[in-house]
């Protein structure tokens, strides 16, 4: 299993990003796709995700109305929209996958909102 991310960067307030989530070594379609995000001195938590399945979604209440997560079968990508950003969106945002017991975790891709 292999979870690359890119996307990240640099962003003023109130600008937009849009991150990618590249999956291989697993059947993409069956498996519910996470988004992460890790401030520095702060746990890792929660941002969106998409189940497999029908494509529902969920979200952090400090991101809904302004993050969109999608999935593309036919790339084995998971996409993060991020619009109207502020800076306390500045983390590492990470995309998981759970597979039986194990989760299996991209290497995160940097995303800092600042003036």
């Amino acid at each position: 299993v292999q979870l690359v991310e890119s996307g990240g960067g640099l962003v003023q307030p109130g600008g937009s990003l849009r991150l990618s989530c590249a999956a291989s070594g697993f059947t993409f379609s069956s498996y519910a796709m996470s988004w992460y995000r890790q401030a520095p001195g702060k746990e890792r938590e929660v941002v969106a995700v998409i189940t497999g399945v029908g494509g529902r979604t969920v979200y952090a209440d400090s991101v809904k109305g302004r993050f969109t997560i999608s999935r593309d079968s036919a790339k084995n990508t998971v996409y993060l929209q991020m619009n109207a950003l502020k800076p306390e969106d500045t983390a590492v945002y990470y995309c998981k996958v759970v597979i039986g017991l194990t989760s299996y975790w991209g290497q995160g891709t940097q995303v800092t909102v600042s003036s």
